[in-house]
């Protein structure tokens, strides 16, 4: 099984290869015949410049160029390449029961295979941020939806416990290179006027993605066994990746208006001094520093739901696995999915008058989900536990809609898809303590008490937040570079 997996590791190079090969001539077609790209309010759009103007003023449309409504199957294709991301990544948690019979693993294993994808991810996050900057980001999409979909089949063949560690990793590894290149494709296709809109809509594939991965799992592992959800995930996937291979396009990117392309030292070592210069640039952004932190401890309370709340509701409330797997996931996510369309929303009204509006809409939705946390694990009643997920879900939802939005308000943009690297792996890093910590707190304290704990950590980086807007972007002479 194991050098059957090392077939697997090589498929990834032949389909980045392949993506390669298929792209570059569409790319160069394109770039023969279009040459001007217009940033406006309401997102980019390209248009050729050797069109001749009609007499009733209406802009002649070319086959070449992308119409307005593009951009917007755009946001609807990566939704649901982000959709498998997380759908992928949801359905071991929900097996987590079946698994520690099977392979007769503790908690503490237990936490650790969910921590591998989170350690791989968090390490792979600064290489993928800055690949994303520099090579083709529909090649890197598509490679990388085909490879971890590959990896998630192979998850199903796992027979031991190292199997599971290593295959979870190698999936952190494939996924890794998504946000940051998607992130950057959509805020080349949308300006500031439908930026957080497009966002919070793309974000919403994550919440439906992980209801589908733990609620599938769930309902098929008690019924067909734990590998049956992962077989199904992976060949989707697969078929996704051939489908966007010919319907995606690739679009020219934006870069900052007040200065000129800086050239890029050649070579390995320059390539390492340019990687070192971009760090030290993002990092020199004061709210840069603290969208970061505020991202880590957000990711934290965030992981230890996702990881341990279909276990925690298996043995604390006698649930079967399928409604374990349901409960835990479809009420948090589905609130979530309400929040992050309306934080998107409110997001792009307040950032039209009010500097530093998505963060705040962020503050808030940090803030209000500081009680449902400590309800969530307090309670012992199985109705006021689903209250207390919703009401986290919606809140948690408010603050997601504009995580990226709210970063690439403050970072150039030639180094959004960097910053979104860096970001996303400090904060996978996070992510990856929390379930072995919780696993390992638990056996002292009981996971009641340590997830209702989790509520001050959303209280903390509130806090910090509200801190950072009015410091550096409400202060006279605030300034958040």
């Amino acid at each position: 099984m194991v050098s059957g997996f090392w077939f697997v590791l090589s498929d990834f190079h032949v389909v980045t290869n392949l993506c390669v090969l298929w792209h570059s001539p569409l790319r160069e077609n394109v770039a023969d015949r279009e040459h001007t790209m217009i940033d406006k309010a309401d997102g980019a759009e390209l248009q050729t410049t050797n069109q001749k103007p009609e007499t009733n003023n209406r802009k002649p449309q070319t086959k070449n160029q992308k119409p307005e409504t593009y951009k917007w199957w755009v946001v609807a294709m990566l939704w649901f390449v982000c959709f498998f991301n997380y759908a992928d990544r949801q359905a071991i948690f929900s097996v987590f029961e079946l698994l520690k019979s099977e392979m007769h693993l503790s908690d503490v294993q237990l936490g650790i295979v969910g921590a591998s994808f989170m350690w791989v991810y968090a390490a792979i996050g600064p290489l993928a941020g800055l690949v994303g900057d520099r090579i083709n980001r529909k090649t890197l999409i598509i490679a990388g939806l085909v490879f971890w979909s590959l990896i998630t089949i192979a998850t199903a063949l796992s027979t031991k416990y190292s199997h599971l560690v290593l295959f979870r990793a190698l999936e952190g590894f494939g996924e890794a290179f998504y946000f940051p290149a998607s992130m950057s494709l959509i805020s080349d296709y949308h300006g500031p006027g439908t930026r957080s809109r497009a966002m919070s809509i793309h974000q919403s594939s994550v919440y439906a993605g992980t209801i589908a991965g733990g609620s599938v799992a769930g309902v098929l592992g008690q019924h067909y066994g734990w590998r049956s959800s992962f077989y199904l995930f992976g060949s989707l996937g697969i078929l996704l990746g051939i489908f966007l291979l010919v319907v995606l396009r690739e679009p020219a990117r934006a870069s900052s208006t007040d200065s000129m392309p800086e050239p890029r030292p050649s070579g390995r070592g320059g390539e390492v001094k340019n990687a070192l210069k971009t760090v030290r640039e993002l990092f020199a952004i004061p709210m840069v520093r603290i969208l970061t932190a505020v991202f880590i401890g957000a990711n934290f309370v965030a992981m230890i739901f996702l990881t341990w709340m279909p276990s925690f509701l298996y043995r604390k409330f006698n649930l079967s696995l399928a409604m374990s797997g349901i409960s835990a996931t479809a009420y948090l996510q589905i609130a979530s999915v309400l929040g992050v369309l309306s934080g998107g929303v409110l997001a792009d009204r307040l950032a039209k008058g009010n500097r530093g509006g998505r963060m705040l809409t962020q503050a808030i939705g940090l803030t209000l989900g500081v009680p449902f946390i400590f309800l969530a694990g307090w309670t012992l009643s199985v109705p006021v536990v689903i209250v207390a997920l919703t009401g986290f879900g919606y809140f948690k939802g408010l603050y997601d809609a504009n995580i990226w939005a709210s970063l690439h308000d403050v970072v150039p943009p030639e180094r959004r898809a960097s910053a979104v690297g860096f970001m996303n792996s400090l904060g996978w890093i996070g992510g990856g303590v929390a379930p072995v910590a919780i696993a390992a707190a638990s056996e002292r304290f009981g996971m009641s008490a340590c997830i209702s704990a989790n509520s001050v950590i959303y209280l903390l980086v509130a806090g910090l937040l509200f801190y950072g807007i009015r410091r550096h972007l409400w202060a006279p002479h605030g300034n958040a570079s």
